[in-house]
């Protein structure tokens, strides 16, 4: 049986990276996007991956698009929460946009896809959910008061979620990546980024494929008895 698996904001960076993984691997995926069409076209066209376009942050639209993938391609057994924003400020110059934006992205979004697919998962008594994470939810990052706050409550959720599912076959884990090669990451100032790659023992930042092969250990049909932990991959920048 061909597993199906969902992989949000999974036309660029980790997520792409992350999906063409699991087509490799030989399941059945889709990726979602919201605004950059143009790039998840060509994302599509390259990679074959059928592609769906909604706001996670939007309880209702979720919904509708994961019935769509249902429909189409069949019920989600693998769920990759990575879609993510960032709108950084130092907290006293953060508007209230800003802090709601990336809470209900970044953390929301983990609750309305889950919450979309968990009833199924339930019944078909399987499920694998990875939660994207960050380094900064362990580590805290000046100005990114929103963000760090949005991660760190993807591992509680995560954590909580583990434990309601355990009994039903459902796993779920959450990754927290370093610094890696994406196209966020190399938006941050030359000078800044020299010294966050000084600052990681390894000497370089992550590739989406490193964070994309540890995604696809944690999914497997050999991966039941690991569930609410916390993967970091992080050159050695932070250690817990």
């Amino acid at each position: 049986m061909t597993r199906i698996a969902l992989v949000t904001g999974g036309v660029s960076g980790i997520g792409a990276a992350t999906a063409k993984s699991l087509k490799a691997a030989g399941y059945s995926v889709a990726a979602t996007y919201f605004g950059n069409g143009a790039e998840a076209d060509a994302f599509s066209r390259q990679s074959s991956i059928p592609t769906y376009e909604w706001n996670v942050a939007d309880f209702a639209a979720t919904q509708k698009g994961i019935a769509a993938v249902t429909r189409d391609i069949g019920p989600v057994d693998i769920l990759v929460n990575n879609a993510g924003i960032t709108r950084d400020s130092s907290l006293h110059k953060m508007t209230l946009d800003q802090w709601r934006a990336v809470i209900d992205v970044d953390l929301g979004g983990c609750f309305n896809t889950c919450r979309a697919v968990i009833e199924g998962m339930r019944e078909r008594q399987f499920g694998r959910i990875v939660n994207i994470s960050s380094i900064n939810a362990l580590s805290g990052q000046f100005g990114q008061t929103n963000y760090a706050a949005a991660k760190a409550g993807v591992i509680g959720f995560t954590k909580a979620l583990a434990l309601e599912g355990a009994s039903r076959g459902i796993t779920a884990n959450a990754i927290a990546p370093g610094y890696t090669d994406t196209e966020m990451v190399r938006a941050v100032p030359e000078a800044i980024l020299k010294e966050i790659v000084a600052s990681i023992p390894v000497g370089r930042l992550a590739t989406p494929d490193e964070i994309a092969r540890c995604v696809l250990f944690l999914v497997g049909e050999d991966a039941g008895f690991i569930t609410g932990a916390t993967l970091s991959i992080n050159g050695g920048k932070y250690m817990i």
